[in-house]
């Protein structure tokens, strides 16, 4: 019998599979969580983009549309709540699920969707390294994924990034088997899988290394000489051009994107380096000890060294292109997860290999619970609700206002707080008589400040505490 447990612990599907519940069981954590956490401003543009998709008659691909009528993001008043980022299939696909199923929440549904992506992303990065490098690396990479503390938090957030990974790598991996098989299924799959990740994210661009790494490798089966190779980039990024080229029609939508490049003369000076390669990187990802099994990497070639190689200067280059998105916002590193899983792993085994076999594994399973320890601690913060106030007063204004009144949400263009209210409107205040004209016929505030006070002398308040108040703008004194 103990043998036969053994055995069933030594294979594979059943070591991988241990590994995708542990990833699913950490992601669980908070899930319930409103989006009130780390990044909640673009959680809530992300959620209310779906929610709006909900609410209307039909689901509109083309026009979508969000919480948000400031002119913050783009410059221009968006008097219609046009949202002109990635294009929205992911939204609609919720969506259309969410109308069908009514009692589904959305938040939830949406954190275990990410989740869900998350947990094929990890299957794909598996299939990926199990080809190009041998079962342990891969089950090694798959683990180090499923348990990185700041993989956990992104694997539930309500964002582009997790299925931006998922598609990515699975263009990655198919692409390889194509270069070795010229399979026409591969092939189909890697541009599908491009396709989708670039209308996501048009960073997926910044992985051509890899890309080109592989055709490389697999020169002599004269991949170089099929014509579909040529065909890829063309057939995959022209849904993308011609996405761009008509959310052109929408300014008011378009958030300002300049600034992601350099905006603040950041890139190549030290405190780049230091942002990326020691606050993230060293810190965020690797909870120091972690930077260990990265250098480890450059001590033995072996396979995958070259491809795994074009892989960080994929991420390079996306570090030197996108300075200022990379360094304001750490949600922007999501890209490099699936390369920093691999090189962990990898330099695990390489350490592992190197040491004397007295104290190798004792070691590097120590610094690895040194790493989760440390990573784990930079990330804990990052699941805090620190608003409370702003999830009571949103289920008031939920109950008390009309459906489809547009709300004035002040929270200092932070459109977490609008959110909550599950209404249209404005997350900042000031101009009140603009907004007002604008169609604003209600106002909601957590601070009673001197704007709150001077509108509460003008207007009728429809329920005030001592964490809110609400006000009707259409109803004077």
């Amino acid at each position: 019998m103990l043998k036969k447990i053994k055995k069933v612990f030594k294979q594979e599907f059943f070591q991988l599979a241990l590994i995708l519940l542990l990833a699913f069981s950490l992601r669980l954590y908070r899930i319930n969580n409103p989006v009130a956490d780390w990044h909640a401003f673009r959680q809530a543009d992300t959620a209310s983009v779906t929610r709006e998709y909900v609410k209307a008659d039909k689901i509109d691909l083309l026009r979508p549309h969000y919480q948000d009528l400031s002119n913050i993001q783009s410059g221009f008043d968006n008097l219609e709540g046009y949202r002109m980022v990635e294009f929205p299939f992911i939204n609609a696909f919720l969506a259309l699920i969410l109308k069908t199923f009514k009692g589904l929440d959305l938040v939830l549904f949406s954190r275990l969707a990410s989740v869900s992506i998350s947990l094929l992303t990890i299957l794909v990065l598996y299939k990926l390294v199990r080809e190009v490098s041998g079962k342990k690396t891969a089950l090694l990479s798959a683990f180090v994924y499923a348990v990185l503390p700041y993989s956990v938090f992104y694997s539930r957030a309500i964002l582009p990034e997790p299925y931006f990974l998922f598609f990515s790598t699975l263009s990655i991996w198919q692409f390889y088997l194509f270069a070795k098989t010229k399979k026409f299924s591969n092939y189909f799959l890697a541009l599908l899988g491009l396709l989708l990740a670039a209308l996501l994210k048009p960073f997926v661009i910044f992985l051509a290394p890899v890309y080109l790494m592989i055709l490389w490798q697999f020169r002599h089966n004269r991949i170089l000489l099929d014509p579909r190779v040529y065909l890829l980039p063309i057939l995959a990024f022209t849904p993308l051009l011609i996405w761009r080229e008509w959310i052109k029609d929408f300014p008011t939508g378009i958030p300002v994107s300049d600034w992601l490049f350099n905006g603040n003369g950041i890139r190549l000076r030290p405190a780049w380096f230091r942002w990326l390669f020691y606050e993230r990187l060293t810190k965020l990802f690797l909870g120091y000890f972690g930077l260990t099994f990265l250098v480890s990497n450059l001590f033995k070639k072996g396979k995958g060294f070259y491809l795994y190689g074009a892989w960080w200067l994929s991420v390079l280059l996306y570090f030197i292109v996108i300075a200022s998105g990379n360094v304001q916002h750490d949600y922007y590193q999501n890209f490099i997860l699936p390369i920093v899983a691999i090189s962990v792993a990898r330099g695990m085994i390489i350490l592992y290999e190197k040491l004397n076999k007295k104290i190798a594994l004792a070691t590097v399973i120590s610094l690895f619970a040194l790493s989760w320890f440390f990573a784990s601690k930079q990330i804990s913060g990052y699941f805090n609700v620190n608003h409370w106030e702003y999830i009571e007063a949103g289920k008031a204004v939920d109950q008390l206002v009309d459906p489809q009144a547009l709300v004035i949400a002040p929270a200092m263009g932070d459109t977490q707080f609008l959110f909550q209210t599950n209404r249209r409107g404005w997350p900042i205040g000031f101009e009140i008589e603009d907004k007002i004209n604008k169609g604003a016929s209600v106002y909601v505030s957590t601070d009673y400040d001197f704007e709150a006070k001077d509108l509460e002398k003008k207007y009728q308040v429809i329920a005030k505490n001592d964490n809110y108040i609400i006000i009707d703008l259409k109803a004077k004194q």
